[in-house]
């Protein structure tokens, strides 16, 4: 039998299989059910500016939730090193302050504050780990934002919770990051376009280039669904992902860090570069070549 984890509501709680499937089999998509969710909550916001709202929160449940993970083992074992960051650093996991991991954000969802609580949680993970600087959205506090309704979606998200202690959470939460990112660039009509294509059609070009190893580069990257792609084609063709490494740049300073984050959700290491003048005008990466 698969893994099994729990993806809880208000309402009740599911257990879903590794694969997405309920118990019986069937698949049951708790992505559109939180996309829905989430987007009853959204108001008058726009939808260009709701998606980073939502994926900064679904990436910070992300890193908390791998921090926390590490954390109860090293806590078992009595250990002091629970809060040496080197010890999480060591397996590619996040740092995450006191003042940013997930529980204490959550415990303080009804506050008024909530926003201003979770930009300096933002804050706080830039300043612990580099390559984060710059990365995430810090504009939670700002008053056109209603903080009754970043109050709900932070409780919505603590719904995707693990079922089996210690297993890391990078297949549901890449699946719930790529479905809101394709449902948000729906909603914004053509513009959408500017930082998603759809999967299918991604699909199809990594299909062609077969980037079985080498060098995987992407001159306009958008949020990144190439290099997520390229990783899921070497799997299913049974190669080693350390036969690849992937390079992009991006123009848009916003989207440069929905490729960052979209990557770091699943553990994909990359070298993604922000260049505000395009790469075809400026190319940040001209003294490498790519297969």
């Amino acid at each position: 039998m698969p893994r099994s984890r729990i993806i809880a509501n208000s309402q009740q709680q599911r257990i879903y299989f590794a694969d997405g499937s309920g118990p019986n089999g069937a698949n049951l998509g708790f992505e559109a059910e939180m996309f829905q969710a989430a987007d009853k909550l959204r108001g008058n916001l726009d939808p260009s500016e709701y998606k980073h709202v939502v994926l900064g929160l679904i990436f910070l449940k992300y890193i908390s939730d791998s921090f926390e993970s590490k954390h109860s083992v090293l806590l078992s074992d009595d250990s002091a090193a629970a809060e040496d960051p080197g010890e999480y650093l060591a397996e590619n996991i996040f740092w995450v302050p006191k003042e940013a991991r997930w529980p204490y954000l959550q415990a303080n969802s009804k506050q008024p504050s909530i926003g201003k609580f979770i930009d300096n949680a933002m804050s706080a993970i830039e300043a612990r780990n580099d390559s984060l600087k710059g990365v995430l959205p810090k504009e939670y506090s700002r008053p056109a934002l209603n903080k009754v309704v970043i109050g709900e979606l932070v409780d919505l998200i603590s719904g995707i919770v693990l079922y089996q202690s210690g297993a890391r959470a990078t297949d549901v939460l890449g699946r719930v990051y790529e479905y809101f990112l394709g449902q948000f660039a729906s909603a914004e009509g053509k513009r959408g376009g500017e930082f998603y294509t759809p999967r299918s059609v991604v699909r199809l070009l990594v299909e062609m280039l077969e980037p079985y190893k080498g060098r995987v580069y992407d001159p306009c990257c958008g949020s990144g669904g190439m290099f997520v792609q390229s990783e899921s084609f070497v799997s299913e063709h049974g190669g080693d992902l350390g036969d690849i490494t992937i390079y992009g740049q991006e123009s848009n300073h916003t989207t440069w860090g929905l490729a960052k984050m979209n990557l770091a959700v699943r553990g994909i290491d990359a070298d993604i570069r922000w260049n505000n003048e395009g790469s075809f005008h400026s190319d940040e990466l001209k003294d490498l070549d790519f297969e």
